[in-house]
């Protein structure tokens, strides 16, 4: 591909809007992302606040520790956070430079502040709408479809910043030219030098949480328990450091993480056994980076069809996009990853997602589980076939299945998982 293709340019971007970084889990963090906007908005800490929330945003915040907030759960503690320490100009950073007396000054908050929690049918899966009360005055935030798209500002009635929401992902580069030959040529052709900072990012802020995970106590301590015993085997070694960054980052570690789709176990599944099998393998730089190029389009790819949020498990299209990365470093172009991408979804695409907590490691050890048993397939001449379940002819086909699948198949199922953690 030549760098004055279109399609060049518009990778290039791609991985730069999804590739951020991000402090904690991804929607309590937009919930403090508003809460700090729309303070800063009202020029005062807020007396009390109104958040309305779509039932995705109740499902992946409910059960997920706030990072920053000395160990505190759910939306009111988010909402608190953002309200009382967050910095809206850091975006997806909001709660990355929080002290400790601010961190007593949220708990004192919660105690004080009537926070309201309502949720928002909008018809909108992503939808957070944070209004902040002082006295007489107001201010009202709005945030719809992804994590930092902000469509309505108001302060005292007074709109201040009011944006169309369409169903398309307004302000980000269009998905719908991207294919898994297109991506393989990309990574190929791609100068180094137009991403390289965004993926050295990207290997330098998950490993760190890779390596705390395993170093201390998370959650169900995922990571830890599958390398136990299994320290010398490579397949072990891809599960468990993947699986460990997920325990770390839903069980409050206070790193960052750089995300995919907007998810950060979704940037930690696609690139941590990538980086751990180049590591292991002594592969160099130049094709870990590649790879790399390979496993995050490959993920966003996938995830175009399915959206930001959906009862389908991000985790399974991440973990496809490791493949795909290993799959390059073991020198496989577009036949082998298309291939590979077809045998993965076919194993592990029953995953639901029932919010963001500690069980969200394992789930990333079965996607990466199901994409290395996909490389082992192929390596042995085996594939699943068009017409074995959701599987059709070519890989494209395929992938547009499970998009149908997880957006519309799955709808009512996702409004289960929320009724039933409703009731918890």
């Amino acid at each position: 591909m030549e760098r004055s293709d279109i399609c060049y340019a518009k990778y290039v971007q791609i991985l730069k809007e999804e590739l951020l970084p991000a402090m904690g889990c991804t929607e309590p963090i937009a919930i403090a992302y508003a809460a700090a906007k729309a303070r800063a908005v009202l020029g005062k800490v807020p007396e009390r606040l109104l958040v309305e929330v779509s039932g995705n945003i109740i499902k992946n915040v409910k059960s997920v520790v706030v990072p920053h907030t000395g160990g505190l759960r759910g939306i009111p503690a988010a909402a608190a956070a953002g309200a009382v320490a967050g910095d809206a100009d850091a975006e997806l950073e909001v709660l990355s430079h929080v002290t400790g007396a601010e961190i007593a000054a949220m708990a004192d908050y919660l105690k004080a502040a009537p926070i309201q929690v309502r949720h928002a049918d909008t018809g909108h899966i992503f939808d957070i709408q944070i209004t902040a009360f002082a006295g007489e005055e107001s201010a009202a935030v709005r945030i719809v479809d992804y994590h930092t798209n902000l469509v309505l500002i108001r302060r005292n009635g007074e709109t201040l910043l009011e944006k169309e929401i369409s169903q398309a992902e307004d302000g980000l580069t269009d998905r719908s030219f991207m294919s898994v030959e297109g991506i393989v040529d990309f990574a190929g052709s791609v100068a180094l030098s137009d991403v390289r900072e965004t993926l050295e990012r990207q290997i330098a802020y998950n490993m760190a949480i890779a390596e705390e995970g395993l170093r201390n106590n998370y959650g169900a301590n995922i990571g830890k328990t599958l390398l136990r015993g299994h320290e010398d085997c490579l397949e072990y070694q891809m599960r468990a450091w993947a699986a460990a960054a997920s325990d770390a980052r839903m069980n409050g570690c206070e790193l960052p993480v750089v995300i995919n789709s907007g998810s950060g176990n979704q940037g930690i599944t696609t690139s941590v056994p990538v980086i751990v099998y180049a590591r292991e393998t002594g592969k160099s730089r130049e094709e870990l980076l590649r790879a790399l190029v390979v496993a995050n389009l490959v993920t966003t790819h996938l995830k175009t069809g399915i959206g930001r949020l959906s009862a389908y498990c991000g985790a399974v299209s991440a973990g496809c996009g490791a493949a795909a990365g290993v799959a390059w470093l073991q020198g496989g172009r577009f036949h082998k990853i298309a291939h590979v991408i077809v045998n993965a979804v076919a194993v592990t695409s029953g995953i639901v997602c029932d919010g963001a907590k500690a069980s969200c490691a394992a789930k990333i050890a079965a996607a990466v589980d199901a994409g290395l048993l996909a490389l082992a397939m192929y390596r042995d001449g085996n594939q699943f076939y068009g017409g074995d379940g959701i599987v059709k002819k070519g890989v494209e086909n395929t992938i547009a299945n499970v998009g149908r699948l997880a957006r519309f198949g799955m709808e009512q199922t996702d409004k289960e998982i929320i009724a039933l953690m409703m009731e918890n």
